[in-house]
């Protein structure tokens, strides 16, 4: 394993301004509470008013979902882990007590036990990947794996060098699933360290999703650096043509392969648009994963290469796979649940529930405003209604 870190989490993966990059974060750091950038606010059609009516909530009868909030985290983000966990909990999972399920590619030390110990009365585990899944796989070529770092990395592509930055986005992209500590569970909400929730949640959110017959949740819709998978869309389009029964009948192709807003996006990316789900925060079906129109997808990806050759992230092979093999009413958009990663926010209108955002805040920074794919979802989504 590198030394250098693997969890150098993403402005820039969302990001295809690769130049404002220094001057946004020197600003961002500069920045206060107080002051507040008109811009940084989604408008009206970015953003509908917030959460599931009384009617759509499953009644409160004690039952609890085959569910677990999971991890994937080093033993060095235990401060960022407990940030994100003492916010996770007490908005929500001390009125839940769901297990939770830590996940690292090396043993977790005493310290890290302990900490997060005394963050939850839940269940914890602690769990290490096998090596055969964080290693770079045996038909990689390597002599082309670092030549195309380097070619990447010549193109501003972030993370492009870090080789266990591409083993973390394959791993959390087709091999988190396949971990026997999820076997027994159904449901899980991806919790990323160094992450905020601002508003409480009085409702079982994986209850909400068996329901409500619901795969897949997000906060978050953003577009992906185009440069980082120039092949991901036309190897999508082979693996399609070769299984066109595994496309949904009411499927979100409008939303992936859009040209209007981002042409150039669309161009780069060889037909698609880049919208994608930020996936440091996903409360999905693992049984979608684990059927044979998505697994068999991330089988063909893997085998082509492009983890390593590319740098395809986990959340855009993900929203692609969601966004094909599942009806586009499946996907359900959590505007109620307030949530930060730096620097992008949701943060819902919600008086008395919410503390730490503004209503309707989407960005912290400057000159994020282009990179919100929910006006194209949101046209999409009307258009079904």
């Amino acid at each position: 394993m590198p030394s250098i870190h693997w969890r150098k989490r993403p402005l820039a993966v969302a990001l295809s301004c690769i130049a404002v990059f220094s001057v946004a974060i020197i600003l961002l750091l500069r920045s206060t509470g107080t002051n507040i950038d008109p811009k940084r606010f989604a408008h009206d059609v970015f953003r509908k008013k917030p959460g599931p009516t009384a009617a759509q909530l499953p009644p409160e009868d004690g039952k609890r979902a085959k569910a677990a909030l999971i991890s994937l985290v080093r033993n060095s983000e235990i401060d960022q882990l407990k940030q994100s966990m003492t916010e996770l909990e007490a908005v929500f999972n001390h009125k839940f007590n769901y297990p939770w399920i830590f996940f690292n590619d090396e043993p977790f030390d005493e310290n890290f036990k302990k900490v997060t110990r005394e963050l939850t009365n839940a269940e914890i585990q602690y769990e290490q990947i096998p090596k055969e899944h964080w290693e770079v796989p045996s038909w990689i070529n390597k002599d082309l794996m670092y030549a195309s770092f380097d070619k990447l990395a010549s193109e501003n592509v972030q993370y492009s060098k870090m080789l266990s930055y591409h083993q973390m986005c394959r791993w959390n992209s087709g091999m988190f699933y396949k971990h026997p500590a999820l076997d027994d569970y159904k449901w899980y909400w991806r919790v990323e360290p160094n992450v905020h929730f601002y508003c409480d949640i009085d409702y079982d959110v994986f209850r909400f999703m068996e329901k409500n017959n619901k795969t897949y949740g997000f906060t978050i819709n953003l577009y992906d650096s185009p440069q980082s998978l120039p092949t991901l869309w036309p190897t999508t389009e082979e693996y399609i043509d070769a299984h066109p029964e595994y496309l949904a009948p009411d499927n979100s192709m409008e939303w992936l392969t859009d040209a209007t807003n981002r042409p150039h996006h669309n161009f780069l990316a060889h037909g698609y648009s880049a919208c994608h789900f930020w996936s440091n925060f996903e409360i999905a079906d693992l049984d979608f994963w684990r059927g044979d129109a998505y697994d068999k997808y991330f089988e063909y990806l893997d085998k082509s290469g492009g983890f390593f050759y590319e740098r395809w992230g986990d959340a855009p092979v993900h929203s692609i796979g969601v966004g094909l093999f599942a009806d586009k009413s499946q996907v359900h958009y959590f505007d109620d649940i307030g949530y930060n990663h730096v620097p992008f926010v949701n943060c819902p209108d919600l008086p008395g529930k919410c503390r730490g955002c503004e209503p309707n805040e989407f960005f912290r920074g400057v000159g994020l405003e282009k990179e919100n794919c929910m006006p194209v979802w949101n046209k999409m989504m009307e258009k079904a209604n």
